[in-house]
């Protein structure tokens, strides 16, 4: 097995895939666990990535790769189980002697929070600075193309909705949370940092609307809904429960105005400042019409 220097988790999702594409071309040897038979085809040209199938159910299954690697990308599918997962990666490294982990977390990130994604993300940061690696965390806030949720409300009713009231929330384009990250990854400087990554502007989901109508060229509303409405809405829509419970808790954190921060993290890190939303919606503007 060729030496890796950075070890990445989380590398098929959303800010993964767009991590890797930032560090393919700086040829660093890379190693990336994937789960059996869910490998993207372009891992398949990058010269620099070793792919390891394992799952982070079993530490067995990959902690023989983590021998000689000195930082690591966290990051895991959101699941019922993440906090369990993430913790037995934390273990994993720490016995196979990873000195720094970039971890993936969430703005806000509080033991004490009322949001169990918040009170998971902390519990896993907590553990990794009491083990004693070097740390990174990563907090962005809500995620632009988490609105691709929406796209069939938008395309075929013009319209979306949430319980999200009238707050401002900073919402960030994952393309610029892959860029952190691998600042993170590969510049010195980083160590023993916590980062709030967010959009450059506060938006509350009435202007995102206004932002989609002019940028569409059709009308498109918001519409406010109570607690007990997005949750029926997602379980019609399929969405486990314990998924259901945790997006209800993430609106009514964005809805307290908790979420409405706007920090300069993406410019002072990478050099360029963060994607609007407007300039999101023209690049993705297809997955929003018919």
């Amino acid at each position: 097995m060729k030496q890796a220097s950075i070890f990445l988790t989380g590398a098929t999702g959303a800010v993964g895939s767009h991590l890797i594409q930032q560090l393919a071309p700086l040829n660093i040897p890379l190693r990336a666990l994937v789960r059996a038979g869910s490998q993207p085809a372009t891992f398949e040209h990058i010269p620099n990535l070793e792919i390891v199938t394992g799952d982070l159910a079993d530490p067995e299954s990959f902690e023989s790769s983590l021998k000689g690697v000195e930082k690591a990308f966290l990051l895991s599918n959101s699941s019922e189980q993440a906090e369990s997962l993430q913790l037995n990666f934390v273990e994993a490294a720490h016995r196979a002697g990873v000195k720094h982990i970039v971890k993936l977390s969430q703005l806000a990130a509080s033991e004490s929070s009322p949001v169990r994604f918040l009170r998971y993300h902390a519990k896993v940061e907590n553990r990794i600075k009491e083990l004693g690696f070097a740390y990174t965390f990563l907090r962005p806030n809500l995620y632009m193309q988490g609105l691709l949720s929406f796209k069939d409300y938008i395309k075929d009713q013009g319209q979306f909705f949430a319980s999200a009231g009238n707050a401002g929330v900073s919402v960030v384009d994952v393309r610029d949370i892959a860029a952190v990250a691998a600042a993170c990854l590969v510049e010195p400087g980083h160590e023993n940092k916590v980062y709030d990554i967010t959009g450059p502007d506060s938006l509350t989901h009435y202007e995102m609307a206004e932002i989609f109508s002019q940028e569409l060229a059709k009308p498109v509303r918001f519409i406010d809904v109570t607690a007990e409405q997005m949750q029926g809405g997602l379980r019609a829509a399929g969405f486990p429960e314990w998924q259901v419970g945790g997006l209800i808790e993430d609106y009514a954190h964005y809805a307290r105005g908790e979420a409405a921060k706007v920090a300069e993290t993406v410019k002072v890190v990478t050099g360029s400042s963060a994607g609007s939303l407007r300039q999101f919606i023209k690049d993705y503007r297809s997955s929003f019409l018919s």
